[in-house]
């Protein structure tokens, strides 16, 4: 893949997961029956970092939870015949709560939609939102999400890489761009 433009820094990640939380706040009016599950992998450190930022500003810290869609991909038989599956851990009941999905990327809503899935085999959220740091169009699906830290179009040669500290040790949002096979 060659590099074509840096998106975001620490600095732009931060800033952006401020401001979400603000609304994240505002539309559901505080913090009661709110929790936060960050889609694996990098939704985790996502919902966690959120958490924090809705704790300083409310004072009091929506619970997190974490979400492995791998069963529920439509996918499933492309990507291998004995798929590893993560562990999804939710320590709190989602019947009756807003439940905000929290993922880096979103791209065909595929993934998404599998989130969805296995959120409702869990039990019967009030209401689901969906925040996504990137934005990139392309969906496959009627979804959209509720909060988007960047939008950025891009083609489908184009790949956006989200690397955060918890998962990858450094800060980034980027796009490079697919080389082309040499036949």
């Amino acid at each position: 893949m060659v590099f074509k433009a840096r998106i975001m820094d620490e600095a732009g990640i931060e800033r952006t997961l401020i401001r979400i939380a603000h609304q994240i706040v505002e539309k559901n009016h505080g913090t009661d029956g709110l929790c936060l599950v960050g889609i694996k992998t990098r939704g985790v450190p996502l919902a966690e970092r959120l958490a924090g930022n809705i704790e300083q500003i409310e004072g009091v810290r929506p619970p997190v939870g974490k979400l492995d869609i791998t069963l529920y991909r439509d996918d499933l038989s492309a990507i291998s015949d004995a798929p590893v599956v993560s562990d999804t851990h939710i320590p709190f009941a989602v019947n009756g709560k807003t439940v905000v999905l929290i993922d880096d990327v979103i791209f065909t809503t595929r993934t998404a939609r599998a989130a969805m899935d296995a959120l409702i085999a869990l039990g019967r959220p009030a209401r689901i939102q969906l925040f996504a740091l990137i934005d990139r169009g392309h969906a496959e699906f009627p979804i959209r999400p509720n909060y988007v830290g960047k939008n950025i179009p891009t083609s489908l040669r184009e790949v956006v890489v989200v690397r955060l500290r918890e998962t990858d040790g450094e800060e980034s949002v980027s796009i490079y761009e697919k080389e082309e096979s040499k036949n």
